[in-house]
């Protein structure tokens, strides 16, 4: 069976990318001990888009479908720490594009 991949294309406004980025930076570690995680990347625009590209590989569809019921759901869910309101998003939409993969390769030793 192929991995799948995940992309999640978030639009953010420049005044936000360093939000962002700080949001996904104290995230990291997050999603690594997943059930079936393969890679993760933040992808900064660099020019002629404000649309960052989350990109992660999962060893299934189910994993991925696993991970976005539980702790994905649970990290984005509810309020704040001690109840405190969320903090507003930093991205203002969000898509996600879903791929398998079926072919790939890797540098030669």
């Amino acid at each position: 069976m192929p991995s799948v991949v995940k992309i999640n294309v978030l639009t953010v406004p420049a005044e936000q990318r360093a939000v962002l980025e700080q949001r996904f930076a104290s995230r990291a570690g997050a999603v690594e001990g997943s059930d079936g995680f393969e890679w993760f990347e933040l992808l900064r625009p660099v020019e002629g888009t404000d649309q960052y590209l989350v990109y992660t590989r999962w060893r299934s569809e189910e994993d991925f479908q696993n991970w976005m019921n539980g702790s994905m759901k649970a990290a984005h869910g509810g309020g704040g720490e001690g109840g405190a309101e969320r903090p507003r998003p930093a991205a203002s939409g969000s898509t996600l594009w879903s791929f398998e993969v079926v072919q790939q390769s890797a540098p030669k030793s």
